[in-house]
């Protein structure tokens, strides 16, 4: 199991990418420290795979561009395939520890043209309705099957027919989860249009974050309205186009004070924002310190880290 205490992006697309990754075993188990991650919240990221998670302690709240979850110690969830979600840790004295299995369908089914792949699979990963599938540890039915996900952890990785062993659990797994939604697979599924759009804006901003944008260039990348775009940022991210802007650089602003000695006021201008003032404001706003300060909260934990 990977203990990561972050994720990584990629810039152009937001796919999160996954280390350690590969396709003769397309599958990865994660431990996410979050309270040690650089934000408290993770950026509105996807990924090809389908992710199992188990929240061991803590509290988690996600959201998806048609909903958002709590997710309190003990519950645990399935996010479907390519499904843009963003999740952000919620206090609670404890701290917020989340186990996830990340796998490709074919990891269960074999080659896309099988006949499981067709009957069990391809109707829960293209059901683009079924974004998120939120368990919950006080319904018998449902705890049980986060004990199931919660168990695959514990596989010893080196043991004799590990990997047979795992896929028979995560299938077990599926099905009951299948089994859950049926009912819910026939529902009208949102317009891949708009996925395509968001993302496309998304891009622009990612490749242009450090200049001065306006929300009509960020339209005519989708071929869109300044007024459309403001409605695609609102459903999808729940946000306006200026606010996700502003989060992103904020974001690539925490990573270069984090990891860098740059003066402060070369990494407001580096991440877009027009004046170092304005960069102490809005930081302040969001992470309730100055950027000194989260400079050298985060270092010193860094050194009493590495003691």
């Amino acid at each position: 199991m990977q203990y990561i205490r972050g994720i990584q992006v990629h810039e152009e697309s937001n796919e999160e990418l996954l280390p350690g990754f590969s396709q003769d075993f397309p599958y990865i188990a994660s431990c996410a420290e979050l309270d040690k991650y650089i934000e408290p919240t993770i950026p509105w990221h996807w990924h090809r795979t389908v992710e199992l998670f188990y929240m061991e302690s803590g509290t988690l709240e996600y959201a998806t561009p048609n909903g958002k979850w709590i997710f309190p110690a003990g519950s645990g969830g399935f996010v479907n395939s390519n499904v843009l979600h963003t999740s952000r840790v919620v206090p609670s004295g404890d701290e917020t520890i989340q186990l996830l299995h990340l796998f490709d369908s074919e990891f269960l089914a074999g080659v896309q043209t099988s006949r499981m792949d067709a009957k069990y699979i391809r109707p829960l990963t293209s059901a683009t309705g079924i974004e998120m599938i939120a368990l919950s540890c006080d319904v018998p039915q449902q705890a049980a099957l986060l004990e199931k996900i919660r168990r695959a952890f514990e596989l010893d990785e080196d043991s004799w027919g590990y990997e047979f062993t795992l896929r028979h659990q995560l299938t077990e797994i599926w099905l009951e989860l299948f089994e859950l939604v049926r009912g819910d697979l026939e529902a009208t599924p949102r317009l891949t249009a708009s996925d395509e759009k968001i993302k496309s804006m998304m891009r622009f901003i990612h490749s242009h974050y450090q200049q001065s944008i306006s929300v009509d260039d960020v339209a005519k990348q989708a071929h869109i309205s300044k007024r459309v775009c403001f409605r695609l940022f609102q459903e999808n991210l729940h946000m306006t186009p200026v606010e996700y802007m502003t989060s992103y650089r904020l974001r690539k602003a925490c990573q270069r004070l984090a990891d860098t000695t740059e003066p402060i006021t070369q990494i407001a201008y580096s991440c877009g924002f027009s004046s170092s003032s304005y960069f102490g404001k809005v930081f302040r706003e969001h992470y309730g310190c100055t950027p000194a300060a989260y400079r050298k909260g985060w270092h010193d934990c860094d050194k009493n880290k590495h003691k």
